[in-house]
């Protein structure tokens, strides 16, 4: 006799086999805004099958397989040679074989390549986000390499290139090639400049080949096959290039310390590294490493912004789906008014992420002066306010599902504990509002072009004409600006994400943003929007119709 007992019902079904692309009604309209009307076609046909298979069963397998059995260094091999080796599951080449496959380690050589770049992203983060680290690097790297045309014409290629290749092979031997960064040490952290990292010239630096002696505390995805690295020469702070492996095939000096047990970002290998005698190639100028690298940090700050509204979205759709299916108190939990009011709630959050990502991928992809200033500024400001949210949606998302959201196998726990990361790497909060202050202060363009883009949507909302009043307010006020600099950041991300949502988002979601985030009609957690909004309409917008 079947045990009843175990009958199951009132369960929401698992969110699987969908398009993640098709399903993100903000994130299709953003592509299509931003998008040549010539290129779309394709580029939605691209972006769709992408969307399939992290929506599949198969993509999600992966990334718990991936986080389950997480990367194990191998410093030596059976023999006592030094190998250096970090070996991963072959989830973990799977995720980041479709990720180069897909297109997203090139942006910078085609049409509309930073937006669809970056909503490739977006969407095949949600499968896995810790594979997105050294992805990340490597599409962000060319920038840097181009200050030497030499170095990007032998790496730009295989950084761009569709072809995954986990071996430490010498670049010529390689298809495709993946990079990643080595900045801080032990004793300066975000303060690079106190880099100890000692940079000493071969054969005088004539070929620009120099000898490096030092540490890195954070060395992320160390199987690369190449770093750009900061040290200091006799010129001062410089960039380098440091491949794993030599022209004549030989394992540059590399040593990997240890791997970092983190928090979350579980299946990535972060590590410490040791230079002694290690090879490096000048990237750029003596005394300038600084300004060379900082084309490959903005890079990877806009995918910090683009990482937390992929795992925001993610968390919102696994939120709507279980409160769609489960039925608590006489009827579902979606039609509930304050889980209608979470959910809305939550769904603005995420929304407002994602089309201030999509807006500077397509500033990046814009030759004007006006987006190339606004960058300056935005990047770092959206950096510090969308990393920001991301864990009290992660969290608010979880309480969702209730219990169910507490164990692992809902895999809201996975996207917890990976929430915190993007606000903390490429540096964590104070420093994006400090480099805010410092734009504000020596880039007078950057102001003028922040204020124009938000001064667009000016007089179709008047409590967003309210807020951009108090944001020139502020401005005009220098007395005491760092230690405001938070408080200011934060409402020039929430201005200019309020301009984006009154131009292009439906009404309903617009009008909640400048009520809530705007207008002040709003408490202190989540769930707390005004009754009089069409909360309905922002919920439905934001499921996943699967």
């Amino acid at each position: 006799m079947a045990a009843t007992t175990h009958t199951v019902t009132n369960q929401a079904p698992p969110l699987v086999e969908y398009d993640v692309f098709g399903a993100d009604k903000a994130l299709t309209e953003a592509v299509t805004r931003h998008t040549d009307p010539a290129l779309l076609a394709g580029v939605q046909e691209e972006l769709t099958v992408l969307g399939r298979a992290a929506g599949s069963a198969q993509a999600q397998e992966w990334g718990v397989q991936a986080n389950e059995n997480p990367p194990k260094l191998r410093t030596h091999d059976r023999y006592g040679n030094r190998i250096d080796e970090v070996e991963f599951h072959p989830s973990w080449h799977r995720l980041l074989g479709r990720a180069v496959s897909s297109g997203l380690t090139n942006a910078w050589g085609r049409p509309a390549g930073h937006v669809r770049r970056a909503a490739g992203f977006l969407v095949w983060t949600q499968a896995e986000g810790g594979h997105g680290c050294p992805v990340s690097m490597t599409h962000a790297a060319v920038p840097a390499l181009r200050a030497d045309p030499s170095l990007a014409a032998v790496w730009e290629p295989r950084l761009t290139s569709p072809v995954y290749g986990q071996e430490l092979l010498p670049a010529a031997q390689k298809s495709g090639a993946l990079f990643g960064m080595g900045m801080t040490e032990k004793q300066g952290g975000s303060d690079v400049r106190a880099n100890t990292t000692e940079a000493v010239p071969i054969d005088g630096g004539r070929a620009g080949e120099y000898a490096l002696t030092g540490h890195k505390w954070f060395c992320s995805a160390p199987m690369c096959d190449g770093f750009l690295v900061l040290a200091q020469a006799p010129g001062g702070l410089s960039c380098f290039l440091v491949p794993r492996v030599l022209d004549d095939g030989t394992r540059n000096t590399f040593r990997i310390q240890r791997l970092k047990d983190k928090l979350g970002n579980r299946s990535n290998a972060s590590s410490e590294v040791e230079f002694e005698g290690t090879w490096g190639r000048l990237v750029g100028e003596e005394g300038r490493g600084v300004r060379t690298i900082i084309g490959m940090v903005a890079a990877t700050r806009l995918d910090c912004v683009i990482g937390s509204a992929a795992l925001m979205r993610q968390a919102v759709a696994q939120a709507t789906h279980h409160a769609a299916h489960r039925r608590a108190f006489g009827g579902e939990l979606i039609d509930k008014p304050l889980m209608r009011n979470v959910l809305a709630d939550l769904a603005l959050e995420s929304e407002a992420a994602t089309t201030l990502a999509l807006r500077l991928a397509a500033a990046y992809d814009s030759d004007t002066e006006q987006d190339r200033a606004l960058l300056r500024l935005a990047v770092p400001a959206a950096k510090y306010w969308v990393t920001k949210r991301c864990t009290p949606v992660a969290a608010e998302a979880l309480e969702c599902l209730g219990g169910n959201g507490y164990v692992e196998e809902s895999g809201m726990p996975r996207l917890l504990r990976e929430s915190p990361l993007n606000s903390i790497w490429e540096g964590s909060g104070n420093v994006q509002a400090l480099d805010v202050l410092r734009a504000l202060q020596r880039e007078p363009m950057a102001l003028n072009a922040f204020l124009t883009e938000v001064g667009r949507a000016r007089g179709a909302d008047h409590r967003l004409d309210g807020a951009i009043k108090n944001l020139l307010t502020e401005l005009a006020d220098l007395d005491g600006i760092e230690g405001r600099a938070r408080r200011l950041v934060e409402r020039m991300a929430l201005v200019l994400q309020g301009s984006l949502l009154v131009r292009w988002a439906p009404p309903e979601v617009a009008d909640a943003f400048c009520a809530s985030r705007l207008g002040g009609d709003w408490g202190s957690a989540f769930g707390t929007l005004p009754n009089s909004l069409d909360l309905g309409a922002v919920v439905d917008r934001a499921r996943v119709q699967a």
